[in-house]
């Protein structure tokens, strides 16, 4: 018998809060190799909002559910499925959108499943901040117990799992925010230094660190703030863009392309999940950040947490300057 719960979905393109709305659908039972899930939290990511304003560089035919990434529970178990017991909790697999109280998919498409005990919200963001942190500091530079990174917008959920995982394997990090008031946040975390963003930033940078080779920075602002980043750089290091929330163009003065020669380059998570080539790898990556996950070296701060009913609000709270932490649908609740 199908399951009737509630969705979040949209029609149409636009701004976020106002294209969202919550429908009631029925959630067919687990068939011959499916297993059916019940919805414990899903995270609300910049890349959600995008594809909700229809910015995004992969969008779904409308209408669709939102939200790739969500923790769930296994609650029924078609047949010819012995890899899983009804109780154990997974990351639900791309595809059916995680706003929603429950979903029936591949059990062969669950490949990333936690140990008891967990908690939820945390195990619920680990498809994409945490290896999209991971793979920028590992996949451009090969750095050594010691070296220098230096990131913007290093508040964001992104910036602060780059901080913990560079903590692990001894990196440092430089941290470059674009207002007062999040030093002690991103200390916590295991931020070595911490500064505003400016036009002398370079200077500041080069001071708090001893004039270190910066050999990587990592960018999710885009615009003028591209430069500054690169001001901040030894010669022939690399910038790895991700985000644009300046909404401008990443910017460089020629003579740091030509004459430093600083690599621009970007790294988008959803064109390196879809390669089939490296499914091993990609694997071993999400193993490892469990375990990172499950252990507490990783962990984002959450400031709330919304029932699928108060959709547009949850929106709007998650686009709002000047949060503290993550904003989670826990479709469960009652609202």
């Amino acid at each position: 018998m199908p399951i009737r719960g509630k969705a979040i979905q949209f029609s149409r393109t636009g701004h976020p809060p106002d294209v969202v709305e919550v429908v009631e659908i029925d959630t067919p039972d687990a068939g011959p190799g499916e297993i059916l899930c019940r919805i414990e939290a899903a995270p609300i990511a910049p890349s959600h909002l995008l594809t909700l304003s229809g910015g995004y560089g992969a969008l779904p035919d409308l209408p669709a559910i939102p939200g790739n990434d969500a923790l769930a529970t296994v609650i029924g178990i078609g047949s010819g499925v012995a890899r899983f017991r009804e109780g154990d909790q997974l990351l639900l697999p791309r595809g059916p959108g995680g706003w929603r109280q429950y979903a029936t998919v591949r059990a062969e498409a669950a490949t990333i499943v936690f140990p008891p005990g967990g908690d939820p919200l945390q195990l619920s963001m680990l498809l994409a901040n945490p290896p999209t942190a991971y793979l920028m500091l590992t996949r451009y530079v090969r750095l050594q117990p010691g070296d220098w990174v230096i990131q913007n917008a290093a508040n964001s959920s992104t910036g602060q799992y780059l901080v913990e995982i560079a903590r692990h394997y001894g990196w440092r990090t430089v941290c470059v925010v674009r207002r007062e008031g999040t030093e002690e946040t991103l200390t916590a975390c295991g931020a070595d230094v911490v500064l505003v963003d400016g036009p002398d930033l370079a200077e500041r940078v080069a001071a708090a660190t001893g004039g270190a080779d910066i050999r990587l920075g990592i960018d999710a602002v885009a615009g003028a703030a591209t430069a500054r980043l690169a001001a901040c750089l030894a010669p022939g290091a690399t910038i790895v863009n991700y985000g644009l929330l300046s909404g401008e163009p990443c910017q460089m003065p020629p003579s740091d392309v030509v004459f430093r020669e600083i690599t621009l380059t970007g790294f988008w998570l959803h064109k390196w999940l879809t390669e089939k080539s490296i499914a091993a790898e990609r694997d071993q990556m999400y193993a490892l950040m469990r375990d990172l996950v499950v252990q507490g070296v990783l962990h984002a701060a959450v400031e709330a947490t919304y029932p699928l009913t108060k959709a547009s609000e949850a929106v709007a709270h998650a686009m709002r300057d000047g949060r503290s932490g993550k904003i989670l649908f826990t479709p469960q609740a009652e609202g």
